[in-house]
């Protein structure tokens, strides 16, 4: 089968480390799998961070990349895969099993013909989704509405900023937390990605570090050193600022004075859990938002794709298809 897999881990040069090739199917890593057969899968920042070596050690190599895909189960049903994997056993949310991990860490990854997972990690996909935006779910729009409505805890009519419009996270926070109601401020240092976002729902856009016309409730930050201090000053007393990131940098000066003084919570989070995934399916079906897919490529055009996402040559999604030709999304 296909793959898309880190051979090799290079901070500098990441993509360096891309190979795509043809593997025999490893079977089930331990009892209770199951195959998927992949359809779509989308890339995320997680995959650029395994071929620099963060989170994925080197003695695992070859992996298979990947944590996003929509496709078929044994039985031909359509499914999303979830890809936060808990220990067998575990109750309760899987992101705070100490043990967890993420497909394409420990296990093959989604970015294949064919995906072994735990059968409890598969949600029935709705037929009101194609493909391609299914794909997009499981990552991005999955840690979106988790900071958003879990993280943040927002209801209808507060305010939330975006850091770094552009982004898969952030592309999504705009789309749901504008499907919900919500006032939605984004940044961006490009002035093509804040039209754009506004295009998909933002409410107001401006340029990185920009003042504000009033503080916020919920910052969502996935940018980390750039815009960490903006993020912080952005907020009301008592606000929230959600992370799920740190592209520019993970060692922002913290800033605790300001943090306790106006009593700011700062709230990780990473992806979501399985009912949380469900959700964000359901609440797309029911108000007839979409995620936003940037570009639809076939699965052989991994390694262009991940330059495109390292270069943030992007708006939303990259989406890379199997078994299907290749189109652009309208």
């Amino acid at each position: 089968m296909m793959t898309v897999r880190a051979t090799a881990q290079d901070a500098r040069d990441p993509l360096s480390g891309v190979t795509v090739a043809d593997v025999a199917d490893p079977g089930p890593p331990e009892a209770g799998w199951v195959p998927v057969d992949v359809r779509a899968a989308a890339l995320n920042h997680h995959d650029l961070w395994s071929l620099r070596g963060v989170g994925l050690p080197a003695d695992r190599l070859p992996m298979v990349l990947g944590t996003d895909a929509a496709g078929t189960d044994p039985d031909g049903r359509a499914v999303l895969v979830h890809a936060v994997l808990s220990t067998p056993g575990w109750e309760g949310d899987e992101t705070l099993d100490p043990a967890r991990t993420l497909l394409s860490e420990r296990y093959p990854g989604t970015l294949a013909e064919r995906v072994w997972v735990p059968a409890r990690n598969l949600v029935p996909k709705h037929p009101d989704l194609t493909w391609a935006e299914a794909a997009c779910l499981p990552t991005a729009y999955l840690t979106a509405y988790r900071l958003l409505f879990t993280a943040a805890a927002l209801r209808p009519g507060r305010t939330v900023l975006v850091q770094g419009a552009g982004g898969g996270v952030a592309t999504a926070a705009i789309v749901l937390g504008r499907a919900a109601g919500l006032r939605v401020w984004v940044t961006s240092r490009d002035e093509a990605k804040r039209a754009r976002a506004l295009e998909i729902g933002a409410h107001a856009a401006f340029a990185t570090g920009e003042r504000l016309p009033e503080q916020v409730d919920a910052v969502v930050e996935t940018v980390g050193e750039a815009t960490w201090g903006h993020s912080l000053r952005a907020l009301r007393p008592g606000g929230t600022v959600a992370v799920a990131g740190a592209t520019s940098g993970a060692m922002p000066p913290a800033d605790l004075n300001r943090i306790f003084f106006r009593s700011l919570r700062v709230v990780g989070a990473t992806m979501g859990t399985r009912d949380e995934l469900v959700a964000v399916q359901e609440m797309l079906v029911a108000t007839g938002a979409r995620p936003v897919v940037d570009d639809v490529l076939p699965l052989s055009a991994a390694p262009q794709a991940l330059a495109r996402l390292a270069g943030g040559d992007v708006v939303g999604k990259l989406v890379l298809t199997v078994g299907a030709p290749a189109r652009r999304e309208p």
